[in-house]
């Protein structure tokens, strides 16, 4: 009769943990996921409109304050800063959404071998892991800015290789997680290979922190490409992007502090965006949660 309590009562509190889990972060994922949409939306739409033509200079209209013509103004170069911010939102979604991908695929494949290797063989992968790992993203993506010059591109693989050693570090301790379990142990003692281990029981458990780790990698590579084209190594002109806009208007900023807020904001808001959808989802897919088969 106890045994049947205990079981009725483990169930009773997984009835009751299920809706907590299923709501966990749910008002961070709402938020986030607005920002981050509105951003999307703003580079969908430049695809196939702005005001006016983002590249297009004009000396008579410089430094012009807001107007039914130039909705946000001017820059110094007589830009329409509102099609620039459109135009600009591009670029960052590109190299983040680029960048990420370029990690998971590094990282995600080293990350479940370290793990699933022998010992010894799994140390000496993280120890070179860990040194890749101390040449910071942005650091890496200046010094091929240099040697390559600076490019879209070039953020990309940058950014991407920078943030790989991360993410494999988060991989393997998730794989290492899953691999106590009885499933996986049972299957091991099956004889069964490491390809089928890592399809079969770590990828479909290990998805949540992969979903997680990429929000915030590309919230990350969404910062870094800014400060890329802050420093004139990121994307080149005239293609529009935040950075670059920062960086133009910093001159400026006594006169126009608006060339600076604007960018500034979109920026913020990108990476807020991203940030509190992490952090949401993070809470959904708690990794102290049950990882179940």
């Amino acid at each position: 009769m106890s045994q049947l309590r205990d079981a009725q009562a483990e169930l009773e509190s997984a009835e009751q943990t299920q809706p907590r889990r299923r709501c966990a972060g749910g008002g961070l994922i709402l938020t986030g996921g607005i920002l981050v949409g509105t951003v999307v939306l703003m580079a969908l739409v430049s695809l196939v409109w702005t005001p006016q033509d983002p590249t297009a200079t004009s000396a008579v209209d410089r430094l012009q304050g807001p107007s039914a013509e130039h909705r946000l103004g001017t820059d110094g170069l007589g830009r329409d800063i509102a099609s620039m911010l459109l135009a600009g939102a591009q670029i960052p979604l590109l190299v983040g959404l680029v960048a990420v991908v370029i990690s998971l695929v590094i990282g995600v494949p080293f990350g479940i071998a370290a793990a699933i290797t022998d010992r010894g063989a799994g140390i000496w992968m993280m120890r070179w892991n860990d040194i890749v790992q101390a040449f910071p993203p942005l650091l890496l993506a200046i010094i091929l800015a240099a040697v390559w010059g600076g490019s879209t591109a070039t953020a990309m693989v940058a950014l991407g290789i920078g943030a790989s050693p991360g993410v494999a570090r988060v991989v393997r301790s998730g794989t290492l997680q899953v691999l106590s379990q009885e499933y996986a142990l049972a299957a091991r003692a099956a004889g069964r290979g490491p390809l089928h281990l890592a399809l079969r029981h770590v990828l479909p458990n290990i998805r949540g922190i992969l979903i997680v780790q990429a929000t915030v990698g590309f919230a990350i590579a969404v910062l870094a490409e800014a400060a890329l084209s802050f420093l004139g190594l990121g994307t080149p002109p005239p293609t529009p992007s935040w950075g670059r806009m920062l960086q133009e208007g910093q001159s400026l900023l006594q006169v126009e502090p608006l060339l600076v807020l604007w960018p500034g904001a979109a920026i913020a808001i990108t990476i807020l965006g991203f940030n509190l959808l992490g952090d949401g989802l993070r809470d959904r897919f708690d990794p102290r949660m049950e990882v179940r088969r």
